[in-house]
């Protein structure tokens, strides 16, 4: 059986950033790119992608807004120099166009509320380009919200901290729970309307990284319609990885396999149920995967081992792809709205193209 997949997040726009100086050439070669190619994107059958459009949380004010238009701008090359593969994707209505037609439906997501530089109408700008989620911040706090690896400054959200999402619900961007502190989390869960994700996680109950989804939020996210989707960091997967790296990274690192990121689906499913679990590997995010989940191509791996532990089609069908796609349809009324309303500007004066 093929089971497709609508992964929550890849990071090939910073590894271009970081390795590439922004060239789109020979993205089908893992010597060029060896974690996402066009050709591993075809063998993992993802047929939906969330590019992160992600910004160290050192740059900072204009110059993170500067560096995330550079984000976007770098999937809008990429997905244009490789038309016959990828397909720009806005709204689930194209997700399913492009996914018809064989192509990666590519979205975006912005990885840290910092790259809004206190702006709701940057948020805006970045919802109308393509960026249908916003992670509440990345690995440090900022000025309106408290991260979970980080010192909290705010008790969770600050009041424009709600202010962000409430403006997310109206203009139908997806809140992404993943990297913030617990009190944000719940705080969210409480404010938002909306289904939610955790567009890559795993769970605190199995691997207590700080990182991971605790058990009481987790127990929240049915009654949201959210969906908390697997990542594939190793140390947010394995204990024995994380304690290695905790303890100064002596010596050769516990090794990370498929298994145990089944271990994570299994638990969350069992938990809270299969409509809220996807995955969102952190692909190009990581100098390392686990074993059998090495690049894009290797999502299969995954769904063999949960097949053999008794999982249905159906289940694997929802994991893989349909769980993320409901999240998406349940906002396509609000950004549609947005989009033809009277403070829309067209998507071309943000430099992507469809």
């Amino acid at each position: 059986m093929t089971l497709d997949v609508f992964d929550g997040h890849n990071d090939l726009a910073w590894f271009l950033r970081e390795e590439r100086d922004y060239s789109v050439e020979g993205l089908n070669d893992p010597a060029v790119s060896p974690f996402t190619t066009m050709d591993q994107l075809a063998a993992g059958h993802v047929a939906a992608q969330y590019w992160s459009v992600y910004v160290h949380s050192s740059i900072t004010g204009a110059q993170a807004v500067k560096a995330t238009w550079e984000q976007i701008d770098a999937v809008a090359r990429f997905v244009t120099a490789y038309p016959e593969r990828l397909a720009f994707a806005r709204t689930a209505a194209e997700v399913t166009a492009a996914r018809r037609e064989g192509r990666v439906a590519s979205l975006m997501g912005v990885e840290g509320g910092q790259q809004i530089d206190e702006s709701l109408a940057m948020l805006r700008s970045y919802a109308r380009a393509g960026a249908r989620y916003m992670t509440l911040t990345w690995s440090t706090t900022h000025s309106w919200a408290d991260s979970a690896t980080d010192e909290p400054q705010h008790g969770g959200l600050s009041a424009f901290g709600r202010e962000v999402v409430a403006e997310m619900n109206r203009i139908g961007m997806i809140v992404d729970l993943s990297h913030v502190a617990p009190s944000v989390m719940h705080q969210s869960l409480d404010l938002s309307a909306l289904p939610v994700i955790f567009s890559h996680s795993c769970a605190f109950g199995l691997n207590p990284h700080p990182r991971n989804i605790p058990d009481d939020v987790l127990d929240r996210v049915p009654g949201n319609g959210g969906v908390a989707m697997m990542t594939f960091v190793p140390s947010f997967v394995s204990n024995a990885r994380r304690e290695w790296v905790e303890a100064g990274e002596q010596g050769t690192a516990p090794e990370v396999t498929v298994a145990e990121v089944a271990d994570h689906c299994d638990y969350v499913r069992e938990r809270i149920g299969i409509d809220h679990i996807g995955l969102g590997g952190d692909i190009c995010g990581v100098d390392e995967l686990p074993t059998g989940l090495g690049d894009a191509g290797q999502y299969p791996n995954l769904f063999a081992e949960l097949a053999s532990r008794g999982w249905s089609e159906t289940d694997l069908r929802k994991l893989g792809f349909d769980n993320a796609m409901r999240v998406l349809e349940a906002h396509e009324e609000a950004y549609t709205r947005f989009l033809g309303s009277a403070d829309d500007v067209a998507a071309a004066s943000a430099g992507v193209e469809s």
